[in-house]
């Protein structure tokens, strides 16, 4: 295993008692897109919600290092500041938490700034993010999702990858609910932000996203297990195909 990569190892987990990942095997080295697909109920969320210490979700066997360091057990926020960033499926709303400062805060942990940027400091750079993701200035004062559309809070989750540039960057279903012109602006999003500095593992059902990450390696998940391991043609082959031949 590389010291710089995200490395599941053995990885068994299990959510009310019931085990759902069954021994998974993968490493993310910096650099790196990784594409992890798969039917319904395969394990694919199970999975980004483990790794980030999701609370209900029960690594049972097995270990996860980033950087060479065991984060399993860790609380989310420190396994967060270790450089690992999740792109939820479904981003939640907070309620009287403007997405600016929730952002300004988010920044100075993500980064290991001692305290935030300065208001003036922190608004320029945000505007600059939210201009190359196609957001309008207002919603830098909106309460955090709330009332965003389903694009719009994807959207959100890239410009975070943006602003943080994480050591590594998990993205559930990212695509999901994105029309032709949303995918697209979300996929330039993350093509901005990868580089050697960053691997990137993304979880999704279709190969529509793909087509613009270009990944490096393609896994199927399927009853909790990596059953095929490839390169980009291999979700093109899921395409055409399906996921039968692997079930």
């Amino acid at each position: 295993m590389a010291k710089n990569s995200l490395a599941i190892k053995n990885l068994h987990a299990s959510v009310e008692g019931r085990e759902i990942l069954k021994g998974i095997d993968l490493e993310v080295e910096k650099g790196t897109v990784h594409a992890i697909m798969g039917p319904n109920g395969s394990g694919k969320s199970t999975l980004a919600s483990t790794l980030l210490g999701r609370s209900g979700y029960a690594a049972t066997k097995g270990d996860v290092l980033a950087d060479g360091k065991s984060i399993l057990g860790m609380p989310t926020d420190k396994i967060a500041r270790m450089g690992v960033f999740l792109s939820m499926q479904s981003p939640a709303e907070i309620g009287g938490v403007s997405f600016s400062s929730f952002l300004r805060v988010a920044h100075a942990a993500m980064t290991g700034r001692e305290k935030p940027l300065g208001a003036l400091e922190f608004s320029k750079l945000l505007d600059a993010e939210m201009e190359k993701m196609g957001m309008d200035k207002s919603f830098a004062s909106r309460y955090v999702n709330e009332g965003f559309s389903g694009g719009e809070k994807k959207r959100a989750e890239i410009l975070q990858l943006g602003l943080f540039r994480p050591k590594y960057a998990i993205l559930d279903e990212t695509d999901s609910g994105l029309d032709v012109d949303a995918l697209k602006v979300v996929a330039q999003g993350i093509n901005r932000s990868k580089g050697p500095h960053m691997g990137v593992l993304v979880i999704t059902h279709y190969n529509r996203i793909l087509k613009y990450l270009k990944p490096d390696f393609v896994h199927i998940l399927v009853n909790g297990k990596i059953v095929k391991s490839g390169g980009a043609k291999l979700a093109e082959e899921i395409e055409e195909g399906g996921y039968s031949k692997y079930c």
